[in-house]
């Protein structure tokens, strides 16, 4: 009788994990951001173009946190180009930060970033209003963040035009 109530702890808990596991997964694709963004820049020619980056995966020894494709921060706005693609997860924010190398091991959440808001999918083209008042010439790099866990998921570094 014993052996069958560990069996049955063991099936419990390996159910419950692997549970766990495929709702990081799915939970993302169903709850938090649409499948693919399609947001348009209005009037990109009449628009002064600040920086533009590229999104790298910045730890390869992660699969689930990479990022890829690219970034044009304008005066007031900031666009996710249409190659933009991160891996999914839950709570990612697009955060301006004043760093010019953000690796896993910058500590992003102590620096003085500013958070553009949540990102809205993780493909396709998206835009995000910049604040008034912030001098873009601060910031340095493009960072998708996980508030979540903390974790840095892909950054861009910016380069001036």
């Amino acid at each position: 009788m014993g052996k069958y109530i560990v069996v049955f702890l063991i099936g419990g808990l390996l159910g419950t994990a692997a549970g766990f596991a495929l709702g990081i997964f799915v939970y993302p694709y169903i709850f938090l951001a649409d499948i693919v963004g399609m947001e348009r820049v209005e009037s990109p020619g009449a628009r002064k173009v600040v920086a533009r980056g590229t999104f790298v995966h910045a730890n390869p020894s992660d699969p689930i946190h990479y990022g890829k494709g690219g970034v044009t921060v304008y005066q007031n706005l900031l666009h996710l180009e249409s190659d933009f693609e991160v891996g999914p997860g839950p709570k990612f924010h697009v955060y301006l930060v004043p760093e010019k190398n953000v690796t896993p091991s910058t500590k992003v959440e102590t620096l003085m970033y500013v958070d553009l808001g949540r990102l809205k999918a993780f493909k396709g083209s998206q835009n995000y209003p910049i604040p008034a008042g912030v001098d873009l010439s601060r910031y340095e790099t493009v960072v998708i963040w996980c508030e979540q866990f903390s974790v840095l998921v892909s950054p861009a570094a910016l380069k001036r035009l």
